[in-house]
């Protein structure tokens, strides 16, 4: 029993010898997720930040139409509303990828491919296209969230093309369906191109972001370099590029992102995208690309002439606050699982896009669909590339999480706005929460100690936090505070204030 309570015992010691001599985060009224330590003055027993892993749900696409094959993909998601959009390259292996596809959903699970009667596939233009691929290494739209976006441009896309010279090409549509390219000229030319290469606004510093592909040097140089990439770790790595731009035409010469504390490993895909709950974060998904390791045996590619396809590849998380250095967590967000065929290159890589969809039943909250290859395509010796969903909770990525026995963390100083502490968490049935606010001398505030916090448990995306007096702590928006929070069996994603 004491040994169970020690961890708990050493916290509540601890609390009166917190200072306040740093510059107090100003973190307003956002929500801030605990997937980094940004927020975090120091662990407390047995706490840490664990990374959590998305369920495999169905699969939801077959891409089995006569336009589409074996070589289908580069998958783009947009919520819009009550309607989510999907944007796909379709083609079959020798064939090429002739057409860009357009599907929609209403509940992100069952797809339907309207008759959209704009481009011709064998003389019938009864299908889904949107436009003829020719020329187009890969197509990745985005809805533009510019505030001053012309109406015309409200859908924006980063094209790779090679012809008539090869770079990342703008493309706008007033309705997500009709297509013009922007200007004649490439709007980036220096990067890879052959993957998804990804655009948005960044609503906190007004600015287009984009980041694609490239080859990098140990000296950080950039090059094409060719199939034999991966097997030297000492050599060139894929990794990632970012430019940025006010205008969406003009873009700044591209820098690497960073990975602080992170080793070089070959990043092929990277699914950069502002939270949607929290814009002043960017979560990323990026493709990790293990050269020279193969499970499955006698497969076409593994005929093939290019060294990369005996590898296998899987999807990372990372994050970033800045839009340049991300935290990269080495173990993998999804792994190639328990089936043969997913342990081999292209498997398993991650689509564009994070839809919010309904949960499994009625009485469960909303979660997180995201959307990987699932087989079915060429590598796999396969006629028909497949998409399966998987799912996740809101803000679910990565938790403060602390076993039974006690743990928990110290915020550093922090200034916010509102009158509730809101947090998204979950417990065992024998598990807590509680929370102590600490005033500027370093003591609990007033009414908000440790011992003023009855134990809360349960499992809620936004629970108020309630202390003996009340869950009104109005008196102390815009003063520096610190939090302490102490978990037993528990996790805890996300906090905000909040009026």
């Amino acid at each position: 029993m004491i040994s169970r309570l020690l961890p708990v015992l050493v916290m509540l010691i601890a609390a009166g010898s917190v200072g306040f001599s740093a510059q107090p985060i100003n973190i307003g009224d956002r929500l801030e997720l605990m997937v980094d330590d940004f927020l975090i003055e120091r662990f407390e027993g047995r706490a840490e930040l664990r990374l959590h892993r998305p369920v495999q749900r169905e699969v939801t696409f077959s891409c089995d139409r006569p336009w589409e094959g074996n070589w289908s993909g580069l998958v783009t998601y947009i919520q819009d509303g009550d309607l989510y959009r999907m944007y796909y390259t379709g083609g079959r292996w020798r064939r090429g990828r002739p057409s860009i596809c357009y599907a929609e959903s209403r509940d992100g699970i069952g797809w339907t491919r309207p008759e959209l009667g704009l481009v011709a596939f064998n003389g019938s233009k009864k299908n889904n296209l949107i436009l003829s691929a020719k020329g187009i290494t890969a197509f990745v739209p985005f809805k533009d969230t510019n505030p001053d976006c012309k109406p015309d441009q409200k859908y924006k896309a980063m094209v790779a093309k090679t012809t008539p010279t090869k770079g990342l090409y703008g493309y706008a549509s007033p309705d997500g369906i009709h297509w013009r390219m922007m200007q004649d000229q490439p709007l980036i030319t220096r990067g890879q191109f052959d993957s998804q290469n990804v655009a948005f606004w960044d609503s906190g510093r007004k600015r287009y972001v984009a980041y694609y592909r490239q080859c990098r040097g140990l000296d950080d140089s950039l090059t094409d370099k060719g199939p034999q990439l991966g097997i030297d770790d000492k050599g060139w790595v894929r990794d990632v590029l970012t430019s940025t731009s006010k205008d969406f035409l003009n873009w700044t010469e591209p820098k690497w992102i960073q990975y602080p504390g992170a080793p070089r490993e070959q990043i092929y895909l990277n699914q950069i995208r502002p939270y949607y709950r929290a814009s002043h974060l960017f979560v990323g998904f990026p493709g990790r690309f293990m050269a020279g390791r193969q499970i499955a045996k006698n497969l076409p590619l593994l005929q093939h002439p290019s060294y990369k396809y005996a590898s296998i590849s899987e999807t990372l998380f990372m994050t970033s606050r800045d839009g340049v250095n991300f935290k990269r967590w080495g173990e993998a967000f999804i792994r190639p699982g328990p089936r043969k065929a997913r342990w081999i290159y292209g498997a398993t890589f991650p689509h564009y896009g994070l839809l919010v969809t309904k949960g499994e039943t009625a009485d469960m909250p909303d979660e997180l669909s995201l959307y990987v290859v699932d087989g079915g395509g060429w590598t796999q010796g396969g006629k028909a590339d497949r998409f399966r969903r998987y799912t996740l909770r809101i803000d679910g990525f990565v938790s403060v999480q602390a076993p039974l026995s006690g743990g928990g963390f110290l915020t550093k100083p922090i200034v916010f706005q509102g009158s509730k502490l809101v947090m998204n968490y979950s417990t065992s049935a024998a598990g807590s929460v509680r929370v102590e606010i600490l005033a500027a001398d370093g003591k609990p505030a007033r009414g908000f100690a440790l011992a003023d916090c009855p134990e809360i448990y349960g499992d809620r995306i936004e629970q108020v936090v309630t202390w003996k007096a009340g869950s009104d702590v109005g008196q102390l928006a815009g003063q520096p505070i610190r939090l302490r929070f102490v978990l037993k069996d528990a996790d805890l994603f996300s906090i905000r204030f909040r009026k």
